[in-house]
């Protein structure tokens, strides 16, 4: 990490900024500055969309603004992350270089307009962005205010244009060398889908081919490559110029569920950014889930976002209130916003930075969530909101820096989504692989155990538990790691779908790999997908347990049989097994299992791994305890995540950041209530 944000102390607080929308209103451009320190903001990100302002006509540059603006924050004890513009392109640009814009998956170039309608593989467009970033760099790299870099903005997306079916094909030739390799890769021979030369091959297309799954796994891999050689290119004169400055860029989640982004491997791109930052927007109070249940998915997609590089990351957009592109854009009940901002840096947030910072007057963003709404008021509940959070941060900003440590570990690949997604089998509404994570995740949630969400690259030595269902791509790697793994004394737990393709979306010849049957110690023979209105169960202990969507047949070898199915051609077949493999052991679950299960299942687990995180603590269901620490501290984030008072018992003598008190014994917590504890470890 660089040196230069490490000498800010403060956690981030503010956001997205664009006075360039107002350049023509000086009154309220002061008026935020006056704004600013009542809401206790310290950050404010600038330059996102302000390409136009910045270089109205080609070549005509105007710096004056964006100046005088960074210089305003700074003498009033702010600091500045600044943006890159290339998000979104000026017409003029689009329309002296039609290049610049994208080709849709049906050949069709599109229109100038909209947000990253631009082709990554435009030298022209990447000669423009390179100039644009010399020049900010340039100009502002020595600024005092400068604390990092925001490169672009919510990368996304894909072009079809020839420049871009050419990049692919010579990816394509630098990954298999050889048609031939093509062909074996992709299975060509099905459907005569063969190739002669590399001319013929062409990205998906719903109206050409996107049945040849290799190719549509390999198109993904593509573009994920080709945005990352974007931002590179982006980024080098920032790198160039200003070294000690740390780059990033804004990731996202995906649907209603907040599961990880689709369309990009994020465990690539996440090497290639200093500091690794997301925008988070959950749908709080909505109809379908509880409370607890969606924080149990922001704390899951947190956890992901913070093992990818395993160091805080930020928090580089959220909400105060509501947002504008929800089904329902329900504003936060007062109290959710300060309890959502806590969890965030719960689980390893450096930051709360919101979009925006003043809402638009026009165009798609004008009801959009902001700290300075269109009534310009201090006085409203949202803005008072935000100006308590600034307060709680400054009061707990010794935790900046510290980390999470977890002896769980649960398994999310990118890679593997992309293929499932992609398979013509099974059930197409139930697959739900990130959906399934979730679940596992909860369990650890609920209990208030940190885990840490990783990708089957990553080091899994320092884990007590490592969680992998639903690995139905799986490399000969990954399954010798987990081998080693649980070799030497690891824990794993493995379930239905899992290990059925290799890395090009190959079955694997001859049933069941070798090395899974070794490490769980039973063989698969089959697979049944079972309807909506289906129902089975299995027998675990003396309960049953419903189970729904997949049932593995099951053939027991050196495993331990722990549960049966109770119904159908299969019953009184193994369910759920154990297998003990030198130093470790190898859970396999074989159907997909309601709640209660999971929890009845871990719960052994968890108690013979010895895994109790918060023996300080008893509290009710749905108060979240999440721990960051140092060398020296522990702080233990207590968020009440209901519409309920609930009690929580706590020994031991814990001081709270936020009110300066010690804590007493026994405490009744308001709804969305949060305490910040901090304690010794010596």
């Amino acid at each position: 990490m660089k040196n230069i944000y490490n000498n800010e102390k403060r956690l981030l607080h503010g956001g997205d900024y664009n006075p360039d929308q107002w350049l023509d209103y000086p009154d309220i451009l002061k008026d935020d500055l006056r704004l600013m320190k009542l809401a206790n903001v310290n950050t404010m990100t600038v330059g996102i969309f302000a390409w136009s302002a910045l270089e109205p006509t080609e070549g005509n540059y105007n710096f004056e603004w964006l100046d005088k603006i960074i210089d305003d924050v700074y003498n009033q004890g702010g600091r500045v992350i600044l943006a890159t513009p290339s998000g979104a392109r000026p017409a003029w640009l689009s329309e002296k270089y039609p290049e610049v814009l994208r080709t849709n998956d049906r050949r069709e170039k599109m229109l100038h307009g909209g947000r990253h309608n631009h082709c990554f593989s435009s030298p022209i467009y990447r000669e423009k962005t390179q100039k644009m970033n010399y020049k900010l760099a340039e100009r502002y790299g020595n600024h005092p205010a400068l604390i990092m870099w925001h490169v672009s903005n919510e990368y996304s997306g894909d072009c079809h244009c020839e420049l871009c079916q050419e990049n692919f094909r010579d990816w394509l030739k630098n990954k298999y060398k050889t048609i031939e390799n093509v062909n074996k890769a992709w299975w060509g021979p099905f459907w005569s889908h063969t190739y002669t030369d590399w001319s013929q091959i062409e990205s998906p297309s719903s109206i050409g081919e996107n049945a040849v799954h290799g190719l549509n796994l390999d198109w993904k891999r593509f573009v994920t490559d080709q945005t990352i050689d974007f931002y590179e290119n982006e980024a080098k004169p920032l790198r160039e110029l200003t070294p000690n400055v740390p780059i990033t860029t804004n990731f996202m989640a995906d649907t209603d569920d907040l599961i990880p982004f689709q369309s990009l491997n994020y465990d690539k791109f996440s090497k290639h950014v200093d500091i690794l930052s997301w925008d988070c927007y959950p749908a709080w109070h909505n109809d379908w889930e509880t409370t607890k249940d969606l924080a149990t998915k922001v704390g899951f997609i947190n956890d992901l976002y913070r093992s990818l590089k395993q160091q805080p990351f930020l928090i580089m957009e959220c909400t105060p209130s509501g947002v504008n592109w929800h089904n329902v854009n329900k504003a936060k009940r007062p109290g959710m916003h300060t309890l959502a901002s806590m969890q965030l840096l719960a689980h390893g947030s450096d930051s709360v930075l919101y979009f925006q910072w003043r809402k638009s007057r026009g165009s798609s963003e004008k009801f959009h969530g902001a700290v300075v709404d269109h009534d310009n008021s201090e006085e409203n509940r949202v803005f008072k909101e935000v100006s308590q959070v600034g307060e709680i941060l400054d009061k707990i900003k010794e935790i900046k820096g510290s980390m999470k440590q977890s002896k769980v570990a649960i398994i999310y690949d990118w890679e593997n989504d992309w293929a499932l997604k992609d398979a013509q089998g099974f059930g197409k509404e139930s697959r739900r692989y990130p959906q399934t994570l979730q679940s596992h995740y909860k369990y650890f949630w609920d209990k208030n155990i940190s885990v840490d969400v990783v990708t089957p690259q990553q080091d899994l030595s320092k884990y007590s538990l490592v969680v992998a269902p639903m690995m139905y791509m799986m490399t000969e790697e990954t399954m010798d790691r987990f081998r080693d793994y649980v070799k030497n004394g690891g824990v794993l737990v493995g379930s239905y779908l899992s290990g059925l393709v290799n890395e090009t979306d190959l079955t694997y010849l001859g049933g069941w790999p070798k090395t899974l049957q070794e490490i769980y110690g039973i063989d698969v023979k089959e697979i049944d997908t079972l309807y909506p209105k289906d129902k089975n169960s299995i027998k675990f202990g003396n309960e049953s347990f419903e189970v729904v969507d997949y049932c593995t047949i099951i053939e027991a070898k050196e495993a331990e049989v722990l549960a049966k199915y109770e119904e159908d051609f299969y019953k009184n077949t193994p369910a759920i097994t154990k297998n003990n493999l030198e130093k470790g052991k190898a859970y396999f679950i074989g159907a997909r299992t309601n709640q209660e299960f999971l929890s009845k299942f871990y719960d052994k687990i968890v108690k013979d791994l010895d895994i109790n995180e918060v023996e300080d603590f008893i509290s009710e269901c749905g108060i979240s305890i999440q721990i960051r620490e140092n060398k020296d501290e522990k702080y233990y984030f207590v968020m009440n995540f209901t519409e309920e008072e609930k009690n929580i018992e706590i020994k031991g003598s814990y001081l709270n950041l936020i009110s300066g008190k010690m804590m007493e014994r026994l405490n009744l917590m308001k709804p969305y209530d949060v305490y910040v504890l901090k304690k010794n470890k010596h």
